[in-house]
């Protein structure tokens, strides 16, 4: 739930402000102590974060160390299924090293159009399950057709929050962001939320374009380090596991939730 700004409450009180706090107070009893209690978590959460100076592809907020990167709207979708993405990433190098297996449980976070969803769907099989998150109806709406177009049954699309994935606990066997998760505008709760989500003994698997290597022509901010990514991960109680360094300009960060 958002929080609510009282805009015209002060510190201090005479007679004249009298009327305006009993405002401030009415609408302050209006609120449940459970949404008290969210406010106050949300409240506590921000405390993870710091405000700096925005720059251009930034939301002007970091966390541990790094600016988070604006989100692309769905307006860019068509650059997700653009031709050249298959050459560029090289998927089939990419899903053979997730080891799925049939009748797993897969979370495609921030799953955008379904690139990686319907490939994720083939291995898992018609007994597993892949759940579709993003937080643009938009994008959800071009997945679900996408699947539909592909005949693709076993995909669960799921609209997601800014801090949540929204996903049964103890649910999913792994959990994969591929270019997503330095766009979290809340990092912090949505990892809590997929470490939630995940079986014990269940991965997550961040894919990011390497920013350690200055040939791969993507913007700054588009990029994270294999020990930025480290170490945000382990800051939430996920064990790393190996890092698959196959990808042409990308790699991907493997961890296990103990």
């Amino acid at each position: 739930m958002p929080s609510i700004r009282l805009r015209h409450c002060r510190t201090s009180y005479t007679h004249r402000t009298l009327p305006v706090l009993l405002v401030c107070l009415s609408a302050l009893m209006l609120l449940s102590p459970a949404s008290g209690d969210a406010a106050a978590q949300a409240a506590a959460a921000d405390t993870r974060y710091e405000s700096v100076r925005r720059s251009p592809d930034g939301i002007g907020k970091r966390y541990m160390g790094r600016e988070i990167a604006g989100v692309m709207g769905w307006e860019g979708a068509q650059w997700l299924e653009r031709e050249s993405r298959a050459r560029e990433e090289r998927p089939e190098l990419l899903l053979p090293e997730l080891a799925l297996a049939p009748g797993m449980t897969v979370a495609d976070i921030g799953a955008g159009t379904g690139y990686y969803t319907w490939q994720l769907a083939k291995l898992v099989g018609p007994g597993g399950r892949v759940y579709a998150v993003d937080v643009q109806p938009e994008m959800i709406g071009m997945l679900d057709s996408q699947m539909a177009k592909r005949g693709v049954r076993n995909v669960v699309s799921v609209l997601g929050s800014e801090t949540t994935v929204k996903l049964p606990r103890a649910s999913v066997d792994l959990a994969i962001m591929v270019d997503v998760y330095h766009e979290l505008a809340y990092p912090a709760e949505v990892l809590d939320s997929i470490v939630d989500a995940l079986k014990p003994g269940g991965r997550v698997v961040f894919v990011e374009y390497r920013a350690e290597d200055p040939a791969v022509a993507i913007k700054p901010l588009h990029k994270m380090s294999e020990r930025q990514i480290r170490r945000e991960a382990t800051a939430h109680g996920l064990k790393w596991e190996r890092s698959i360094k196959s990808l042409p300009i990308q790699h991907a960060v493997v961890f296990r939730k103990p």
